[in-house]
């Protein structure tokens, strides 16, 4: 499709500075976009791309405007105006109302005349699926499930039993909602399992990535509150509770029964441990390890940049001997008559 700009401005509130009859037909980066395209500058590092860029249009804040060689529409969030626009350009497939003829569906199931089942998907007893909702092909949905209006599971999502969807939220394919949780408690040197009796509770506007698990709880419930988005590959234990509008980056583990609360942001490969609590408004940088609550909000990290292989060799033998320095230290306080401040680690 084509939109004017002068149609993207008053659409979106933005200020545009340019010829209101440009149309504009899709997205681009400012290095590669054509004639047609809008792009977008949120990050100053690709400010030197901004005199150079052939889009028809750019997205960008008042501060970047007077670099700008072309049409622009200026707002104060340039990479979230992006994603309106982009949306607004390059609309989500539609879909067809109804049930495939290769889906089984238990007779007590409950599907909206507007939603859709695809190809080889099964529906237990007792499933109820919302207005408009899409339950895409391959799709297992156990006995129990909701699913409210607008929820769309794209491809070989699995819903165990009981699990609640919210309204607006996409699962991605291969997602995992509600299998057991890691509960095994420790018996003459062997293990016994331990039921797992909760459910997983989603809220609405959730966005859960590609082969992404989150195990239903133990006793009480795993709850994934409003708006939050998980990236691919992201694993979220059993009693877990992720509060709304925090976002998780790849490949991040969370132990079971931790808190994380409203508003963080949480980067790739963070491993979280089990019974803990994460303050609102946390930032944790990628590959942190997080072993103790953190109960104020902050940026936090816990992971040492890369090194060249011999300087870090020489780093881990300093660690090593860091308690025989300290020792040392603290020998030559006592001999001196200083008085020691207490290490904090001990």
């Amino acid at each position: 499709m084509s939109v004017s700009l002068g149609d993207l401005a008053v659409r979106f509130g933005c200020e545009l500075r340019g010829d209101p009859a440009i149309l504009i037909e899709r997205v681009g980066t400012l290095a590669n976009a054509q004639a047609g395209a809008v792009a977008f500058l949120a990050n100053r590092r690709y400010g030197a791309q901004l005199a150079e860029t052939r889009a028809s249009a750019v997205i960008l804040t008042a501060q970047a405007a007077d670099a700008c060689p072309t049409a622009m529409l200026v707002c104060e969030n340039p990479y979230a105006m992006y994603a309106r626009v982009a949306q607004l350009l390059h609309p989500a497939p539609g879909f067809s109302p109804g049930i495939h003829p290769s889906a089984v569906v238990a007779a007590s199931a409950r599907i909206h005349p507007s939603a859709q089942v695809g190809a080889l998907a099964f529906i237990d007893e007792d499933v109820r699926v919302g207005a408009r909702a899409v339950v895409g092909p391959h799709c297992v949905l156990l006995a129990g499930v909701r699913l409210a209006e607008d929820v769309r599971l794209i491809a070989h999502v699995t819903l165990g039993q009981g699990t609640v969807v919210g309204a607006r939220s996409v699962l991605h394919p291969g997602v995992v909602l509600g299998a057991d949780g890691f509960g095994f408690a420790p018996e003459r040197g062997g293990w016994v399992k331990v039921p797992q009796v909760g459910i997983v509770s989603v809220g609405a506007d959730v966005d859960i990535g590609a082969n992404s698990t989150v195990d239903r709880g133990a006793i009480e419930d795993t709850v994934i509150e409003d708006d939050v988005k998980l990236d691919n590959l992201v694993q979220i234990g059993h009693n877990v509770r992720i509060g709304a509008h925090t976002v998780i980056a790849g490949c991040t583990g969370i132990s079971g029964s931790t808190t994380i609360g409203k508003r963080c942001v949480i980067g790739g490969a963070v491993g979280i441990a089990g019974h803990i609590n994460i303050a609102d408004d946390v930032i944790i940088t990628g590959f942190s390890a997080i072993s103790n609550s953190i109960p104020k909000p902050g940026l936090y990290s816990s992971t040492l940049p890369v090194e060249e292989a011999r300087t870090w060799r020489r780093l881990v033998a300093n660690f090593k001997r860091g308690g025989l320095l300290a020792a040392r230290v603290r020998r030559l306080e006592r001999a001196a008559g200083i008085k020691a401040e207490r290490d904090p680690t001990e």
